[in-house]
């Protein structure tokens, strides 16, 4: 097998027949599926740039892109070569890959829609008839789950039409959906019971309480944030002392992330200050040296102070 796809005399040919507009209005007359070849004017036909072959695949796949106008809008052809003397297994997944990718780049080009892609494949390996199954969802163990997981829309979790209650019954995951549901109200009190509730359960270890406290504190309002967990405490007694200790210690690394960050801007503000009283002197004493060597050379005394931009001062000091 030869791996430089540009140097096979297969690519070649491919692409010297198949990126001319007549030449390629021809195959895709012969050989778009019927039901495929009425919903596209070949009149359209325009050749597009580009590989949309990932790095890994490239060199052994070429690929010939046409776009064009369908009754669905704009839509492209995407017709690859297959190289090898055997055939691949996997091919019908690739062409997935790539069709998606010609999606992607369509939608990176500013469309709202995503276009039709027909991947076509052009085989002449040595075993005929080709042996595998160009139907991508035909590679899973279970092509009928497959089938019904990929051909409907995918499962849906929304938890801004979940009633409360329904959420209450969902167990270790409760307490989050319960909390992102509402994260976005300003006064979270109304969640104290069902948190408490949830809570005597005992579902959520400490670091799991300790990154939803902190979530709350960074997404809520972190103003009635003491006053929530006052509430809680008080209504769990045998859990006051777990939940004040997680809140404490969130208040504390905090405190700690607020004095670090306000070390750091210290110590860049000092240095900025630093580097430029630095340049300052630097450029004091270079006006200094030159006042010196003008008042050796016997230039007059105003010249001297509208040349350095020194002051009468500092230049009576270096005088003496």
């Amino acid at each position: 097998m030869n791996t430089d796809a540009t140097a096979t005399p297969h690519d070649a040919i491919f692409k010297t027949f198949l990126s001319h507009p007549a030449t390629a209005q021809d195959f895709l007359q012969l050989h778009l599926p019927d039901a495929l070849r009425i919903l596209c004017d070949l009149k359209t036909l325009k050749l597009g740039s580009g590989s949309f072959i990932e790095d890994d695949l490239r060199a052994h796949y070429s690929d010939v892109l046409w776009s064009l106008k369908t009754r669905e809008g704009d839509g492209y052809i995407y017709t690859v070569i297959e190289h090898q003397s055997t055939a691949d297994a996997h091919m019908a997944f690739r062409l997935m890959r790539y069709a998606i990718a010609v999606m992607q780049r369509h939608l990176d080009a500013g469309h709202k829609k995503l276009p039709l892609v027909i991947p076509l494949l052009f085989y002449h390996g040595t075993a005929s008839p080709y042996p595998y199954s160009l139907c991508w969802l035909d590679k899973f163990d279970d092509p009928e789950a497959a089938r019904q997981l990929y051909a409907t829309a995918f499962p849906l979790v929304d938890i801004t039409v979940m009633p409360d209650d329904e959420i209450m019954q969902h167990r270790r995951i409760a307490l989050l959906e319960l909390i992102q549901k509402h994260i976005r109200k300003r006064d979270l009190m109304g969640l104290v019971e069902k948190l408490a509730v949830l809570l005597v359960k005992g579902d959520a270890n400490d670091n799991q309480l300790k990154a939803l406290f902190n979530y709350m504190i960074q997404a809520g309002d972190t103003a009635r944030f003491r006053a929530f967990m006052h509430e809680v405490a008080r209504r769990l007694p045998q859990h006051k002392e777990r939940l004040m200790t997680i809140a404490e210690r969130l208040r504390q690394e905090g405190h700690m992330n607020g004095l670090q960050e306000g070390l750091k801007k210290g110590l860049q503000k000092g240095l900025r200050q630093g580097i430029q009283e630095g340049l300052q002197q630097g450029k004091r004493e270079e006006a200094l040296r030159i006042a010196a060597t003008m008042l050796a050379d016997g230039i007059d005394r105003l010249t001297i102070l509208r040349v350095t931009g020194l002051s009468a001062e500092e230049l009576m000091a270096k005088r003496h």
